[in-house]
Order: structure tokens, then C-alpha cells, then sequence
């Protein structure tokens, strides 16, 4: 339990009973016809619990003109446009990351004053939020649970994005540093994240963190999809799908996955599949196009249904991470294809702890994305392995046992209840 609480002896008394009412302060939370989320599964289990739950989201200015508050998932989603920040350059997005908190905290204001909440849960990035989280902590009366799922400005330092030590470095270190200081407790997705803060800011201390992973809301029905979904895409029947979907950012590494499609290009046995958005994303157009590759294709992002389907037809899913990071990343990707009982072949930096996770599981293959040589020979090997199927159920069976939502659930529910035996003491 975190001792950075000074309210809790003058904290108001909450409503009775178990249930709570928490404040979600997001940067990503897709309406409902657009899809589903690590973000809103949790959000929809809370409200399944029986708490309370109002959602305060920044929205891209390409995406909504004005700002309006609704019912959404069965429960209110206040939509704060505030500028781009997905799929725009490094600049625009340090912008909108500097606008994000000045426009939400009016909106706040403007939407919610006569709100109560017991518990503000929020995320980083951005780590700009901690001003309006602090001004919620005092308007509201109560504490901020932080999920941390990614460590900047460390992670712009290891892409050369930033200088280290340089006059922005220096400003994003010190919002960061007010980000942490701003929690009450920090979920940290694994146990090398928590690992790395406590190592590089040990004033924190141990107490201030916990490991909150990424959970998920998981279907029942996960067969395989017919033979429909290839014929549509012209995928042949008979060949080892590689599926690569999400964000193509710096930090997925996308040379890597062009490298790998120019070797592969004469593999009668090997079809890849790219489905997503970035700012590498061209890289993959113009090595396909530039080749005259055959066995690839590359797609925008998909309606949930259709990606589903996609997932459900292919065969190994790809997660990739740029070899030159320090901070140990966790993509949650690998949530779906666990989810849909594919094996999983992950290329990352040697500090991410996600390969720790497929050899708990049994679930697949890890290789350091430094060696593009050893990428390739997993990705042959696994296109022959005949224990594929015995994989990706062991994905799932691991998935079910342990990354349900449920459980971060219980871990803000847990949170919560030691923060008022903590009251009752006082």
C-alpha cells in the first residue's frame, strides 16, 4: 500500500457496500461498432462486477469534431477531442501529448463536477496526465491507480527518437518522474517492468508497485475458420500462414518483417499476412511492390469481426520488437493469438520478459531480433513443425488459467480494499 495518500485522513465517507465508482482517464477506447480492447474488456468487466464506471478518452480531431458525453458499453464515455496522436509524426504527437491533459481537465469540469468517484484509474503513455490526475486526486477525494504499459521517455532514447540527457529528454524525465509521484500505485505489466522502475527509481519503492498484466476478455467459441476467409483473400489452402497485426511503428521493427518477406518470397510452403497501421507501414508497401512479392499481403486495419475471422484462418502469429531496447516492453497482441489458440513466434530485445511467457506457456518460439539469420531459421522451422496445433492450445489453456480479465479486476478490488482498511486505521 502506497503511503503518497495525504487525503485519506480528511477523505469523504463513500457510499456502503463493495461496489465502487471509478473514473477511467484513457487515450484509446474505441466505440463499440469500431472494437474491442484490452482497454474496454476491462472497463466492461468492471461494469459486469457491479461498479461504477465513467470513461474520460481523448480523441483524435480526424476522427470527431466535437466534444459529447454518452452511453456506450453501458456506461457514460465522455469523447475530449484534443488533437491527433495515433499514426502522425513525432511532433504533431508531442503536441496533442501537451494538449491532451489541459482539454480533458475542462471537460471534467465542464461534465462531470457532480460526480463522485472512490478510485481514478488511468494510463501511461502519454506520462503528460499527471497534472489533471493530481487536480482529480483533490477534486474528487480520492486515489490514482496507475497502469504503466510502456516507460518513456526511455523507449524514444533507445530508437534514437531522442537524445539522452537532452533538453527534452530532461522534460519528459521530469514528467515522468511527476507521473509516478502522482500514483498511488503503479500496475506494472510484468515482472521485469516493475523490475526496471524499482531499479531506476528506487525512491519509489518496493510497496508503491504491483504486477497488473494484461488481461482480456476471452471468446468460447475459438474454432478454426473455415477455408472461407483464404479464398476471399486468395490465400492458398495449403501453405503456413505467418500473421502479423497491429501497430507498425518504430518500435515493431518492420525491417525485420521485410527482411524476412524478401527471403521468403520463393517458399512455396510460406504465406505472410500484415494487417495494421503506422508510420513504418510503407516500408512493407514498397518491399512487396519493389519485389514483386506473391506470398504476402498486406492489409489496412480491419472491422474486429473481419480481423477475427483472419486470425482464426492463419496458422502462427508474429510479434516483433526492435532489438535495440533497454526497456522491457510487453505487447499485448499476444493476448488474440493466444485467445484463438495459434503459436506464437516473437523476435524482441533480450530484456522483455514476453519470451519468458511463451516457454511458461509452451506456446511458441523466441528469438533476438538482432539476428535476422536466426528469425528466418524460426520461421522455417516452424512452418514444418507438425505440433502447431498442441501449441496454440497450450496458448489457450495458459490464457484461461491466467490472463482472464477477471483478474485485474480482482487487483483493483484488492487495491481498493487495502486502501480502506488503511482509512479505517487512521
Amino acid at each position: 500500500m502506497s503511503s503518497n495518500i495525504p487525503f485519506m485522513a480528511v477523505i469523504k465517507e463513500r457510499r456502503s457496500g463493495s461496489n465502487l465508482k471509478l473514473l477511467y482517464i484513457a487515450t484509446s477506447f474505441p466505440e463499440p461498432h469500431k472494437g474491442d480492447t484490452i482497454y474496454t474488456d476491462l472497463a466492461e468487466a468492471l461494469r459486469e462486477a457491479g461498479h461504477k464506471i465513467v470513461v474520460v478518452v481523448s480523441e483524435q480531431s480526424k476522427n470527431k469534431k466535437r466534444t459529447e458525453i454518452k452511453e456506450e458499453r453501458g456506461f457514460k464515455v465522455l469523447r475530449v477531442v484534443t488533437g491527433n496522436y495515433y499514426d502522425v509524426g513525432f511532433i504533431e504527437k508531442g503536441i496533442t501529448t501537451l494538449k491532451i491533459p489541459i482539454l480533458m481537465l475542462l471537460n471534467i469540469r465542464k461534465y462531470l463536477k457532480n460526480d463522485k468517484f472512490d478510485l481514478i484509474l488511468f494510463e501511461s503513455p502519454p506520462i503528460t496526465l499527471a497534472g489533471l490526475v493530481a487536480w482529480a486526486k483533490k477534486i474528487f477525494l480520492c486515489p490514482a491507480y496507475l497502469m504503466l504499459k510502456d516507460i518513456f521517455p526511455q523507449n524514444s532514447v533507445d530508437l534514437n527518437i531522442m537524445k539522452n540527457r537532452g533538453l527534452i529528454y530532461s522534460y519528459f524525465a521530469k514528467k515522468e518522474k511527476q507521473l509516478y509521484r502522482t500514483a498511488d500505485m503503479i500496475g506494472c505489466m510484468s515482472e521485469a517492468n516493475r523490475k526496471y522502475i524499482i531499479d531506476h527509481h528506487p525512491w519509489l519503492g518496493d510497496k508503491k508497485l504491483e504486477i497488473f498484466p494484461n488481461t482480456k476478455k476471452i471468446i468460447k467459441d475459438y474454432c478454426e475458420e473455415s477455408l472461407t476467409i483464404r479464398k476471399i483473400y486468395k490465400i492458398p489452402d495449403d501453405v503456413c500462414v505467418f500473421l502479423f497485426g497491429g501497430n507498425m511503428g518504430r518500435p515493431q521493427y518492420i525491417d525485420l518483417l521485410c527482411y524476412a518477406v524478401t527471403k521468403c518470397a520463393s517458399k512455396k510452403d510460406i504465406f505472410f499476412v500484415f494487417i495494421g497501421r503506422g508510420t513504418e507501414r510503407y516500408k512493407l508497401e514498397q518491399t512487396i511492390a519493389k519485389n514483386n512479392i506473391k506470398n504476402a499481403l498486406l492489409l489496412e486495419n480491419l472491422p474486429r469481426n473481419d480481423y477475427e475471422r483472419i486470425v482464426k484462418a492463419c496458422d502462427i502469429g508474429l510479434i516483433i520488437l526492435d532489438p535495440s531496447f533497454t526497456i522491457p516492453n510487453y505487447p499485448s497482441r499476444i493476448l488474440s493469438y493466444m485467445e484463438y489458440a495459434k503459436p506464437v513466434l516473437a523476435a524482441t530485445d533480450k530484456v522483455s520478459d514476453i519470451k519468458e511467457l511463451i516457454y511458461d506457456a509452451n506456446c511458441g518460439e523466441w528469438v533476438w531480433s538482432g539476428n535476422k539469420e536466426a528469425f528466418l531459421d524460426k520461421i522455417m522451422q516452424m512452418a514444418n513443425r507438425s505440433d502447431l496445433d498442441i501449441l496454440g492450445r497450450n496458448g489457450r489453456n495458459y490464457l484461461e488459467a491466467n490472463l482472464q480479465v477477471d483478474r485485474s479486476v480482482q487487483i483493483l478490488e484488492r487495491y481498493y480494499q487495502r486502501i480502506e482498511e488503511c482509512k479505517t486505521n487512521v
